[in-house]
């Protein structure tokens, strides 16, 4: 799904795409848009609503005619698949481009292209701030073609940013090699900017600098802030000042992802997909409609 910035948020128009079901502020005050929509059916539906099925019973399972809601049932539910995108709307991008064969998905990752466009978020920022997006036909097939296609490579991307590539940094391991470096010097509490006025070093930790961060990686921007930046304030160790919660990154990586070295790579990596967002938005065409 197509998740964007909410209305009245005051940090710049964001659209960025997600094959799970997001936390409402993926984005600030996010509105989501997804492919299809799935409606919920099921035998035991339609056993309940018959009659013929024992309803559940919080409390009482002895009584006739009621059972354990706990209790494991072989009948699973069932999900029916449809378009999100309607009828009519796909008939008006048809109706423009009479010799096109497009489809519910090309229109879906055409708006996902179109929403990264800078003409676009430039032209429109006053009406994005205030309203959902209006989403236009470009003047012809081919610009249409190029925005689909964009949306296409950009959705790879932003989906699956963990299998991306890690970029070719330095890193500065002192008067260690990196491959004799053990678990504990990658436990990480803060990334921080080795200076104000250089983006292209990081302090990963004690033992690590990042160096020669090409700085075109912080042109893409999610949410108000650079991805990379997302990345350096995400991955690390932080205290919840009320309740005292304690949100550990080096957790994440040694107990989910059993790999101590996950906040590093995941840096490398959206070096790399920030790197190709921004190829990709640089060349879509200009906003011709």
């Amino acid at each position: 799904m197509i998740c964007i910035t909410g209305l009245g948020e005051t940090k710049g128009f964001t659209a960025l795409i997600t094959d799970v079901v997001p936390n409402l502020h993926l984005v600030a005050g996010s509105q989501c848009f997804p492919l299809y929509l799935y409606e919920y059916s099921s035998k035991l539906d339609k056993q309940l609503n018959t009659g013929t099925h024992p309803q559940g019973d919080l409390f009482i399972d002895e009584l006739p005619g009621t059972q354990d809601i706990f209790a494991q049932t072989d009948i699973q539910p069932d999900y029916t698949q449809k378009d999100a995108i309607t009828d009519t709307g796909l008939t008006h991008f048809q109706a423009t481009y009479p010799n096109e064969t497009i489809s519910k998905e090309d229109l879906f990752y055409y708006i996902y292209g179109l929403l990264h466009s800078e003409d676009y978020k430039a032209r429109y920022a006053d009406n994005l701030s205030k309203e959902l997006p209006r989403i236009p036909c470009v003047k012809t097939a081919t610009d249409f073609r190029a925005f689909s296609q964009a949306g296409r490579d950009l959705a790879k991307l932003h989906i699956d940013y963990e299998k991306q590539l890690m970029h070719p940094v330095k890193l500065d391991c002192g008067s260690k090699a990196f491959a004799s470096l053990n678990p504990a010097d990658f436990y990480i509490t803060k990334m921080k900017f080795a200076s104000k006025t250089d983006k292209s070093t990081v302090t990963y930790n004690h033992a690590i600098t990042i160096k020669n961060i090409p700085l075109e990686a912080y042109e893409y921007v999610v949410n108000g802030k650079p991805a990379l930046e997302w990345v350096m304030e995400r991955q690390g160790v932080s205290t919840h000042k009320d309740s005292g919660i304690v949100n550990d990154a080096n957790d994440w990586a040694l107990e989910t992802m059993k790999n101590p070295r996950y906040p590093l790579e995941l840096f490398q990596r959206v070096i790399t997909v920030s790197l190709e967002t921004m190829k990709i938005v640089k060349a879509l065409p200009v906003l011709d409609i």
